[in-house]
């Protein structure tokens, strides 16, 4: 299965959060790989600690290969070459975590035919390799949904599964972003249906994922006074209320992440030693991300709305 991940504004979690997803997806014994589509920052290294490819590798990387300098794209697996000790050796009854990097200063390219022909050769070969392969992408209306809006349109891909995930955080301009992103002009519906998608498969293969979400029923929230407390309750039932009318509301979200201390300071992958030994990250953001995974797979869910 291919699933993209996307969002029309930075600072919303899509990348860190869609890594700790496979992470907790390969944990479930499953191999998963991804692709960082990000081509104006390819930084996933960072949050996956793999110290040669913390901003892209020096070549050979998804630039060179779309691009056409490279005849494959460079794999890296995760763990034998990160370098944080949690991650480094393959955990029993895991399954591969596979990084297909971008290139050091890389930067934004257009889509044309042969590079959407590489495109479409690399996606139905991790489609037939791994279980999962995340695709992140570049914020907004970028160069990298089109050349995958191009890909998928292929006859090739059409026996694939895929799906997208529209990352925002919870607030209002972030609904109204998201919500753009995918039914406003030039947005991943018209995109898509200018390269031959059919609209409503389209529509039907996405959901919204909210970010840094506070419980406000949680124990952090004690220690706010009444009229805080009474002000953030006004302000949720706003942005619910908001959401519904732009097409982001519960029906069409898969899932959501709490605010979590440790995500705030630093990307990264949350391992079960963050949370039972070190205790630095929240349970519920661990458990949060692993009914994402599940949901990612689960038919039920993605149900025609």
């Amino acid at each position: 299965m291919l699933v993209f991940a996307t969002s029309d504004k930075g600072g919303t979690g899509r990348s860190v959060t869609s890594s700790n997803v496979l992470y907790r997806f390969a944990l479930q014994g499953q191999d998963a790989c991804y692709l960082d589509f990000d081509f104006g920052s390819p930084t996933s290294g960072a949050i996956f600690d793999l110290p040669g490819a913390l901003a892209g590798v020096p070549g050979g990387g998804l630039h060179s290969y779309l691009r056409g300098s490279s005849p494959h794209a460079l794999a890296l697996d995760v763990w034998t070459e990160s370098e944080r000790g949690s991650l480094r050796g393959r955990p029993a009854g895991a399954g591969r975590l596979v990084l297909y990097p971008g290139d050091v200063g890389g930067g934004e390219f257009p889509s044309g035919p042969e590079i959407v022909e590489r495109c479409t050769t690399l996606f139905q070969r991790l489609d037939e390799e791994f279980d999962l392969c995340v695709v992140d992408l570049s914020a907004g209306r970028s160069y990298a949904t089109e050349i995958v809006l191009a890909a998928t349109a292929s006859p090739r891909l059409a026996h694939v599964a895929r799906r997208w995930l529209v990352f925002h955080r919870w607030t209002r301009q972030h609904i109204i972003a998201a919500s753009g992103l995918v039914h406003g002009d030039r947005g991943i519906l018209a995109a898509g249906e200018s390269h031959g998608h059919d609209p409503r498969e389209l529509r039907d293969s996405i959901r919204f994922v909210r970010t840094a979400v506070l419980d406000l029923r949680s124990s952090e929230m004690e220690g706010l006074r009444p009229e805080q407390a009474t002000w953030l309750e006004l302000c949720d039932r706003r942005l619910q209320e908001l959401a519904g009318r732009h097409q982001v509301g519960r029906t069409s979200m898969l899932g959501q992440i709490p605010l979590d201390p440790v995500l705030q300071w630093q990307e990264q992958l949350l391992s079960n030693n963050d949370v039972w030994l070190h205790r630095t990250a929240n349970e519920a953001t661990v458990t949060a991300f692993e009914t994402l995974a599940k949901q990612i797979m689960n038919d039920a869910a993605w149900e025609g709305l």
